[in-house]
């Protein structure tokens, strides 16, 4: 697989994991997702989810099994998003690389080709989704909204990189 390819989401939501709907998960025979932390589900300075990440939550919870895998190493602001949410989860995964995805994918009981890795970076949750042949699917980064919105510069260089090695970014319709 050339790198392009690795990093190469298969679905690109341009807004955040907000816009991934049961009917959306249906649509790509998921059942299964395992879901990146921070800036996927709450901004990175933060250790309480948004109003609306609950109820969506228990929308998905509907059609798909889901799992926290994160690479942050504070196993305690992880495990408070994860009791908040009554979700499994799995802190200090070292995403991409793919030994805790493994783990959760298993823990699933589902066929690997039937979760799908959703997470804000390239670098880290798309390439390790890839790399074990799960469906990839990239959110934009969910930010405090008390600060400026603005890209991080390590965000935007994994995108022209990503595209240097020939991943198309362009929207799904």
């Amino acid at each position: 697989m050339s790198w392009g390819e690795l990093l190469q989401p298969d679905l690109i939501l341009y807004g955040s994991i907000l816009k991934l709907t049961p009917a959306l998960v249906q649509q790509h025979q998921l059942k299964g997702l395992v879901l990146d932390v921070d800036e996927t589900l709450v901004p990175i300075r933060m250790a309480e989810v948004s109003a609306e990440l609950l109820p969506w939550v228990n929308d998905i919870r509907q059609v798909a099994t889901l799992w926290l895998v994160s690479n942050n190493i504070s196993e305690g602001r992880i495990q408070r998003i994860a009791k908040t949410l009554d979700l499994p989860y799995m802190a200090g995964a070292g995403k991409p690389s793919r030994r805790k995805l493994r783990r959760a994918v298993e823990s699933m009981g589902l066929p690997t080709e039937q979760v799908a890795m959703v997470g804000d970076r390239l670098f880290t949750d798309v390439l390790a989704g890839n790399r074990l042949g799960m469906f990839t699917i990239l959110v934009e980064a969910m930010v405090n909204p008390n600060e400026a919105i603005k890209r991080s510069p390590l965000h935007s260089f994994e995108v022209w990189l990503s595209q240097a090695l020939g991943a198309s970014l362009l929207p799904d319709k």
